[in-house]
């Protein structure tokens, strides 16, 4: 099973350690280790560095313009451009997505908005274990 997947079933999820104020404007690309709340704007892409689990938030007040990736992301604002959430996606009521998602778990609630393609993450591997369904037929 791939490394990503299963963080989070084994071990607690990384802390928000960085914050983007609800006043606060970042033009620019920004990485970020373990934990990230977003409570303003950023004009650029977010990405969680792959050396440990990354958590990001975006929250209710917040704006992204770009591509988000991170192992678990919370969406409860707005962001134009590509999600890429690698273990886990939330879509919180007023999350508000334009751009195509990818998710390995998805969790959507009532009221969020995606105008883009939903594209679940293929694990092979865990599919190939998933045994073979056989359809029962009357043809008689």
């Amino acid at each position: 099973m791939h490394e990503r997947y299963t963080m989070f079933k084994n071990k607690k999820q990384p802390a928000i350690k960085s914050l983007i104020a609800q006043d606060c404007v970042l033009e620019g690309h920004f990485n970020f280790a373990e934990g990230l709340r977003v409570d303003g704007v950023i004009k650029g892409n977010l990405t969680g560095l792959p050396s440990a689990p990354s958590m990001l938030v975006i929250s209710e007040t917040a704006s992204v313009v770009g591509a988000v990736v991170a192992d678990h992301i919370i969406i409860n604002g707005q962001v134009q451009g590509p999600v890429q959430a690698l273990t886990l996606l939330e879509l919180q009521p007023k999350a508000r997505v334009t751009g195509d998602v990818s998710y390995q778990t998805l969790e959507m609630h009532r009221g969020a908005v995606v105008n883009g393609r939903l594209i679940p993450a293929i694990d092979t591997a865990r599919d190939q274990d998933k045994p073979a369904l056989k359809l029962a037929a009357n043809n008689s």
